[in-house]
């Protein structure tokens, strides 16, 4: 069945659909961890209810999206041993060292305060209830501060020697963990990752705005929380991505680039190219709109700052441009969307019509999963763009592969599709149906209707219409 297939373009295929699932849990694991934090502690500050009830509801999706990043990273284990088995033997001195560093300080830390976060206010009583949860928060950032020091270091690689089998060893553990681009790479992915939990967060509160009461204090402070980080963080994220951008134009220039659409040198400053079709073969971007010295002032600064194009390469040393060209303009794309979506909800917010506002609302609703879509092309921007190489400059992918057949490797993708689909359709269907349950303050009025549910010998009440849903 596969016969006709590349090895490696399979390998690298498989890899991408496996990472653009892990990425995804991971990225809101991240952001909702840190909410749970908050939600915790201002319900331990305040008294408020309302927090506490938000905390139940979202735990439950923690829970969930926990999970299922944790199996879709070991598959990515599984993936360096059977497809990169070579790359592996290769980096292992320096990465393995740095993910063995992730599982003992960031995942034994989340899994030994989950189950306490999870299930145990009633047992060990709130102050220690929302150290742990703190503790979970704290996980997840140094997980993402671990695996971006791995990643980072593939990029821009230092800090390191090579030995006599060609492996790559540590010299200076400072330089490897601190290389170059990493912490640019660490701010950008974090703020990513509260970016895209905000707007799912926000999404979910303006949905049953739209639905119920606009009353709802659950809704309510779903919603004003969310639009007050999409106001401060997306211009922060925003500025963060144009730091970046430099780094990666000093470390990585055939990269910018590609995602510039740039084959020709630009000596006296290069035009930004808003939109066109790159074609590698032709050498060219077809049906381009340009301004004129903007991308050199993004770039350097300068007007006239110059710039290299992918001419300036061999061909079999240049990224593709015809892909990264446009992920990256969809990922800079929604950035200033939600920056924009900050500024609508501040304006809403200082006229006092933040939950009366059904066109804000619906926005909310259909931006609610921009997030997810930003991180993946940021991520395949990132990542394409670092081809011909696994690390920069020093190993090529083609070389980092195992020496497999095409069968056995598309064999394992096609288990790998069907799996994922399944297991991962189920549970992202499961979240859908939990955000898709009103959050029900504790302090809610009684249902008039009477109870639904008894306990001992005497009916309980209902907190709303739904409470039963959430007993």
């Amino acid at each position: 069945m596969f016969e006709g297939f590349d090895a490696i373009f399979l390998a690298r295929l498989q890899f991408a659909f496996t990472v653009s699932f892990h990425i995804i849990f991971p990225a809101f694991s991240i952001g909702l961890a840190s909410y749970l934090t908050v939600l915790n502690g201002l319900h331990l500050w305040t008294g408020k209810p309302v927090y506490l009830s938000l905390f139940d509801y979202w735990k439950k999706i923690f829970a969930v999206a926990f999970g299922m990043g944790v199996v879709s990273g070991i598959t990515m284990s599984y993936q360096f041993g059977t497809n990169w088995s070579v790359f592996s033997d290769k980096t292992g001195p320096v990465l393995g060292p740095l993910m063995g560093y992730e599982v003992l300080t960031a995942f034994f830390l989340e899994a030994g305060f989950l189950g306490v976060m999870l299930f145990g206010r009633e047992r060990v009583g709130e102050k220690l209830h929302f150290f742990a949860t703190a503790m979970v928060g704290v996980g997840t950032l140094i997980s993402a501060t671990w695996i971006l020091a791995v990643n980072s270091w593939m990029h821009t690689p230092a800090g390191y020697s090579i030995n006599e089998v060609g492996q790559f060893v540590p010299e200076d553990w400072w330089a490897i963990v601190f290389n170059p681009s990493f912490p640019y790479r660490l701010v950008h992915m974090v703020l990513a990752a509260y970016l895209t939990t905000a707007f799912v967060v926000g999404g979910v509160g303006a949905l049953h705005l739209l639905r119920r009461d606009i009353d709802t204090p659950g809704a309510r402070t779903m919603f004003s929380m969310a639009m007050w980080m999409a106001t401060l963080v997306a211009p922060i994220q925003i500025f963060a991505g144009d730091l970046h951008g430099l780094n990666t134009l000093e470390h990585q220039p055939a990269k910018i680039a590609a995602m510039e659409g740039h084959y020709d040198d630009h000596p006296d400053g290069a035009p930004l190219i808003l939109f066109g079709l790159p074609d590698d073969d032709a050498e060219t971007v077809r049906y381009s709109v340009e301004i004129p010295k903007l991308s050199s002032l993004i770039l350097t600064h300068e007007l006239d700052g110059p710039l290299r194009g992918l001419k300036s390469w061999a061909k079999d040393e240049r990224p593709p441009a015809e892909l990264i060209f446009w992920t990256f303009r969809v990922m800079v794309a929604i950035g200033f969307a939600m920056l924009g979506f900050g500024i609508w909800s501040l304006w809403a917010r200082w006229r006092g019509r933040l939950y009366r506002a059904p066109w804000l609302h619906r926005a909310a609703v259909i931006m609610s999963p921009m997030g997810f879509v930003a991180v993946l092309c940021g991520w395949i921007t990132t990542e394409v763009g670092r081809q011909p190489y696994v690390v920069y400059g020093m190993l090529k992918t083609a070389e980092a592969a195992s020496p497999l057949a095409a069968p056995a490797v598309g064999t394992s993708l096609m288990a790998f599709i069907v799996i994922y689909t399944a297991v991962f359709g189920a549970g992202t269907y499961y979240i859908l149906r939990l955000m898709n349950r009103p959050a029900i303050a504790i302090d809610e009025p009684v249902d008039s209707e009477g109870p639904v549910r008894a306990g001992g010998i005497m009916p309980g009440p209902s907190h709303g219409k739904d409470a039963a849903d959430h007993a």
